[in-house]
Formats: C-alpha cells, structure tokens, sequence
C-alpha cells in the first residue's frame, strides 16, 4: 500500500464523501482495517479506497476529518493524569482546545465517532472535553444534559439495586455451601 492511497470516507448520509491520504487516514484503526492488505495484493491495490461510515453524520465526519488532518500536521500533547487543570486550553494546544468548543450534542457526537471509527486521541480529547463540561453538575443538571427523565432514572436504578441485591444474596448462599463442603 503506497502513501498515494487516497481513501474515500462516506458518511451515514452517502454524502458529501471525504477525501484523504491512507498515511492520514491511518489515524482511525477502523480505516486502518478496512485497507488491510496481504503484502502479496499490494500490486493490485487501487489508487483510492471508498469506506462507509455509516454509524457517523457528514457534519461529524467532516470534523474527524479536520482532526485527522490537523493531527498528521501537530501530534496532540498527550493527556497526563492526574489532570493539571479544569480548562481544555491548558491540557492540550490551543487548536484542539477550540476544535472543542463546539455545541453540546455535536462533541458527544464526536465522542461516538472517535469510538466507533477507533481514533484514539480524539476519543482522549472528546472524553476530556465531556468530563471537563459534566464536572461539577448536579445528578438533576446531568440528567437534563443527557436527555434522562427522572422515571427512566427511578426504574435504571430499580432494577439494578434488585440486581446487585440478587448477587449479592446468591453470593452469600454460594459460600455458606462452599463452607458447608
């Protein structure tokens, strides 16, 4: 596979496709496995590679894509914990920080796609943003943020007591017959 490879990165929506260089694209591991190629095919490689991204909108994409770009230019400072600061712009250059500050859903869409695509130093960087946007809010803040009724909230936690309870009591019947042996 030569750096010439271009690959073609087409959203959830079909369009518009984005265009970069493999040596680029390599960045994201899904990519990376998507091209993969026994050395013996290398020959017979075409020149670009059309890849589906269906899990990602054309509005997210394209900014993975500026990540990906700008990070071939500027490797991200790695995330160090514990962390220094509460400020993004203090953790990382000042390009990521405001690659950041974007709206609300759009950076938790940018978390999914940095996932789902396996491009780690955005899932580092989009993860760090959330964390820094969550830090200090209320359980009741948070469920607002995150779109989760109080009733969703009462039954999740419901049904997870009951089901921490059943372990927990199965565990103890499971080692009062332990002992009994």
């Amino acid at each position: 596979m030569t750096d010439e490879t271009i690959i073609i990165l087409e959203p959830r929506e079909k369009e518009p496709l984005y265009e970069l260089p493999l040596s680029t694209a390599s960045l994201s591991a899904f990519v990376e496995a998507s091209v993969e190629r026994d050395d013996d095919d290398e020959e017979d490689l075409a020149k670009s590679i059309k890849i589906p991204v269906p899990n990602v909108s054309a509005e997210v994409l394209a900014k993975v894509v500026d990540y990906m770009k700008h990070y071939k230019e500027e490797v991200m400072t790695t995330i160090s914990t514990p962390l220094r600061s509460n400020a993004l712009a203090d953790l990382v250059q000042p390009w990521y920080a405001d690659f950041c500050d974007v709206e609300r859903n759009l950076l938790f869409d940018m978390v999914a796609a940095a996932n789902f695509m396996d491009i780690k130093p955005l899932l580092d960087l989009t993860c760090l943003a959330t964390s820094i946007l969550i830090k200090g809010k209320s359980a009741e803040e948070l469920r607002q943020m995150f779109n989760i009724s109080q009733e969703e909230f009462a039954a999740d936690e419901a049904a997870e007591g009951r089901g921490e309870g059943w372990v927990a009591n199965e565990g103890a019947a499971g080692s009062a017959q332990q002992a009994s042996k």
